[in-house]
């Protein structure tokens, strides 16, 4: 299987994931969450979904059971949506990236620097 193919496959699912998660799924548990990426292997038998609340990691055990639950049906949209010849089985996982991130961002914004004219190393 082609890279240039396993990633179009991944994008697609990804977009039509977004949108039935955000227009068809009736599960309130499901709402305002964000697909992030999404990787298929080279068979196109597994695809890893890695999906985030938009900042809320409190959410996260819900929002797993919620997907384990509603996986069959995501499949079934997904194959209705997409050509392929076997749909890939969909692996649910919180993506902690975001999380990460705003964790970086506070440890920057905590950081005490000192200004170049206050540390007396300005050049004159």
């Amino acid at each position: 299987m082609s890279k240039i193919r396993q990633e179009r496959t991944a994008e697609q699912i990804r977009m039509i994931l977004s949108d039935l998660l955000n227009r068809e799924v009736s599960d309130p548990r499901l709402q305002d969450l964000t697909v992030t990426r999404t990787w298929v292997d080279r068979e196109l038998q597994v695809a890893d979904v890695y999906l985030n609340a938009l900042g809320d990691e409190s959410r996260e055990a819900e929002v797993m059971v919620a997907l384990a639950k509603a996986g069959g049906f995501l499949r079934h949209e997904l194959a209705q949506r997409m050509s392929l010849r076997v749909m890939p089985e969909l692996r649910f996982y919180w993506d902690p990236t975001l999380a990460h991130a705003e964790e970086v961002d506070q440890i920057l914004n905590n950081l005490d620097i000192p200004d170049e004219e206050e540390s007396g190393t300005a050049d004159t």
